[in-house]
């Protein structure tokens, strides 16, 4: 291995303790299991062991780059490889448009984290351990969901296609039986 995986695994633990259910350390786990998918596809040129370190960052690259960037030098990785690693963890978020082919497959894992369910699921427990009500959490979904984000690997594309739709069906299911919106047999 060309980072160690490890100890960086090690290091960033303890900043996920905290978080809540949705984005603690499962999160990464999950983001790693669709990231696995899309190596297996993808027809990028990438450097698989780089977009996997820089996984571990995802969540809290905008938090704590200043003590990443300390512990990456610590572990002796080169300037130009943290860079690098700092730059794919940000590409990771859902709101960037990766310039890397590594940050691509992370920020597309990233959306498809969880399978064509995850997305609307993530949002309902999200909102309810934030402590939003039905409502506030429904037009969250309306606001940041139904029309949003993007993925941009063909596979990525392919997938991410497949849970929006899945997305919109269950959200206009949940309108309905909640009485925001007269189901068509009413």
């Amino acid at each position: 291995m060309k980072y160690p995986i490890n100890d960086i695994i090690e290091f960033v633990k303890p900043f996920y303790r905290d978080k809540d259910i949705m984005h603690d350390f499962t999160h990464i786990e999950r983001i790693q299991h669709a990231l696995e998918k899309l190596k297996k596809t993808s027809e990028l040129g990438f450097d698989g062991e780089l977009a996997e370190a820089a996984l571990y960052f995802h969540g809290i690259i905008y938090s704590h780059e200043a003590q990443i960037n300390r512990f990456l030098v610590e572990i002796n990785v080169p300037p130009e490889e943290i860079a690098l690693m700092i730059k794919v963890a940000w590409e990771s978020q859902k709101e960037s448009k990766p310039s890397t082919n590594e940050g691509l497959l992370l920020h597309d894992a990233h959306m498809l984290e969880g399978g064509r369910n995850f997305e609307i699921i993530k949002s309902l427990i999200t909102g309810s351990v934030r402590g939003q009500s039905l409502e506030e959490t429904m037009h969250y979904i309306e606001e940041n969901l139904l029309e949003k984000g993007r993925c941009y690997t063909r596979e990525g594309i392919r997938h991410y296609d497949i849970m929006k739709k899945r997305t919109k069906e269950i959200y206009g299911e949940l309108n309905t039986g909640l009485g925001r919106v007269k189901s068509d047999r009413e």
